[in-house]
């Protein structure tokens, strides 16, 4: 793996002195200001045009090199548009994709970023480990195949073609990349959500914050690489686009057919130079090289349209289907988790509704005993006005406060307001 990543890594390019520009060079004619100044659009030009490293798998061999090939290059190489290029870009962040195109599929799974054609397998090149197994994996592969063929032993009716051999491998490296993802993260959540029912504290709770955040943010990109899967596997166009290998034939045999027709006309042409020909019956050389073409042309055309309607996609549906299952079980993993960290929130909150009920029921006690109490003052500060009422001269005017005050289970305490209520009438009668 050591010598697998020296090989592969991309080399440092040496840094070469560059000229600046000359101070009358850079100044601006008098009295014209520049509209951005201090703004290269130069270098902002050929930063689209730099080249970039890719790792080279070859179908053939199964050997692997380091190529440096630019953006327009790369485009004419795998008829590719740009905006497919740009799904493969590492400064953007696109969601996973698997896109079938005429001579090349372009994939972009997690770590995985790579075109896949009949003949080759051009990858990003990076620090990755994930990268490097995925070459490893491949080379491994394609090994196996090619020493069963000089075996001489019949080919196996598992057998893929190198497309779906190389998206097979780009399948397996994403969707263990998230099944790994989302086995450390149920190892992490299910010890601290148990600890959180426990203990409800602010440090528990800010964790399990981080940790769903975390969650949602994985159980997207795997709801994201299922709904690619499934789209494929729900669209026959699209799975059938992706048969490179047979399009690759399909595509030699009929340049080869033209070819002969060609070659033929030539040299029907070349006999009948000698004879007599009405110049109404013989067309114009350009004309019958134009009907020719056309007519090759609409050959292939009406070839492949009855291939693909008939063409067994039943190798790539199963195969999709395969990973579907797997990235669906780790879909499934975190949705459990999802519910187990909901079902965990609504425990919390049942616990805390409870402490909520009991502190209601301690204020409600509170207020009772502060009503009663303010009843008590309510009566000694009537007796207490300065004012005359003839409750004051009625001799029995006490033992009715005391009953009406201290008629309770702990007359010794509620006795309090009504003997505070005979002092008072006492001071009143010897004032009188």
């Amino acid at each position: 793996m050591a010598e697998l990543r020296e090989q592969l890594l991309p080399r440092k390019p040496s840094v070469a002195a560059v000229p600046l520009p000359s101070t009358a060079a850079r100044e601006a004619p008098s009295g014209c200001r520049p509209l951005f100044q201090g703004v290269d659009f130069s270098e902002l030009k050929k930063r689209g045009q730099s080249l970039r490293s890719w790792i080279r798998v070859d179908a053939a061999t199964g050997g692997s090199q380091v190529i440096e090939v630019d953006k327009f290059t790369m485009m004419r190489r795998c008829d590719l548009p740009a905006r497919d290029l740009r799904l493969l870009d590492p400064v953007f962040v696109y969601p996973s994709t698997i896109l079938g195109r005429e001579r090349a599929i372009v994939v972009n799974l997690e770590k995985i970023r790579c075109i896949i054609t009949a003949d080759e397998v051009l990858l990003l090149n990076s620090f990755d480990g994930y990268v490097l197994q995925y070459v490893v994996e491949l080379q491994r592969r394609l090994a196996a195949g090619t020493r069963d063929a000089l075996d001489g032993g019949t080919p196996s009716p598992d057998y893929l073609p190198f497309e779906f051999r190389a998206l097979e491998v780009a399948l397996e490296a994403a969707c263990t990349f998230l099944d790994a993802q989302a086995s450390d993260l149920e190892l992490e959540a299910y010890p601290l959500l148990d600890e959180l029912t426990s203990k409800i504290s602010t440090l528990n709770l800010e964790r399990v914050r981080r940790l769903k955040s975390r969650l949602v943010a994985l159980t997207r990109r795997v709801q994201k690489v299922r709904d690619e899967i499934e789209q494929l596997m729900d669209d026959d166009g699209d799975m059938a686009e992706m048969y490179l290998t047979e399009k690759k034939i399909y595509m030699d045999s009929s340049l080869d057919g033209d070819q002969s027709l060609h070659e033929s006309s030539s040299a029907g042409d070349g006999i009948s130079v000698s004879s007599p020909v009405s110049p109404v019956s013989s067309p114009p050389e350009s004309r019958k090289l134009d009907k020719t073409l056309s007519l090759s042309r609409s050959r292939y055309e009406s070839t492949k349209c009855s291939d693909s309607t008939t063409e067994n996609i039943e190798e790539l549906e199963m195969l999709l289907e395969a990973y579907f299952v797997v990235i669906d079980s780790t879909l499934n993993k975190l949705t459990s988790l999802k519910e187990y960290i909901d079902d965990t929130e609504d425990f919390i909150n049942i616990q805390l509704d409870n402490v909520r009920n009991q502190l209601i029921q301690f204020e409600l006690l509170l207020t009772t005993a502060t009503f009663v109490v303010t009843i008590f003052g309510v009566v000694a500060g009537i007796f207490g006005m300065n004012f005359e009422i003839a409750l004051f001269k009625a001799p029995s005017a006490f033992q009715w406060v005391l009953m009406i005050t201290g008629n309770d289970n702990n007359p010794s305490v509620r006795c309090l307001p009504g003997l505070k209520c005979m002092a008072l009438l006492r001071i009143r009668v010897s004032h009188k």
